[in-house]
């Protein structure tokens, strides 16, 4: 399997608010940065977005280490939250519908097309690539 390396970052001005995501993906010699925003959205939904983007340019199944700064994202994958809540009919432990159930039905799409080990990076601390990230998903939050 390929062994690829992908950074992701969200932000948002306002939550709700204009927001930006931002990946970089690294292959060997090779890296692509990627961007986008929406004029209406959270913090979660660019995170999550950031990670399902990157997924999507995969062309194979590949052996995968994600970083994020996002606990959302991360705590779910470490933490196996879709088990439960695709068992339960995507309803939280608090009997509540699962927040941004589309993003997650499609990331867990492409997850389950790879193997991937999600490391947690604390944010704003220096890491190269998550800062990158994070200046990507910034320049990419709609005017």
């Amino acid at each position: 399997m390929r062994e690829v390396t992908i950074y992701t970052d969200g932000a948002c001005s306002g939550n709700p608010g204009p927001g930006g995501w931002g990946a970089v993906l690294m292959y060997g010699e090779h890296l692509k940065e990627i961007s986008g925003g929406e004029k209406t959205t959270t913090n979660n939904q660019m995170e999550l977005q950031a990670v399902i983007e990157a997924l999507k340019l995969l062309k194979y199944p590949c052996k995968v280490d994600v970083y994020s700064d996002s606990a959302y994202v991360i705590n779910c994958f470490k933490g196996r939250w879709y088990v439960n809540w695709e068992k339960n009919g995507w309803v939280n432990s608090k009997k509540e519908p699962v927040s941004n159930k589309e993003q997650w039905m499609e990331l867990l799409k492409l997850f389950r097309q790879h193997k991937i080990t999600w490391h947690k990076v604390k944010g704003h601390a220096g890491n190269k690539w998550n800062e990158r990230c994070d200046e990507l998903a910034r320049g990419a939050v709609p005017r």
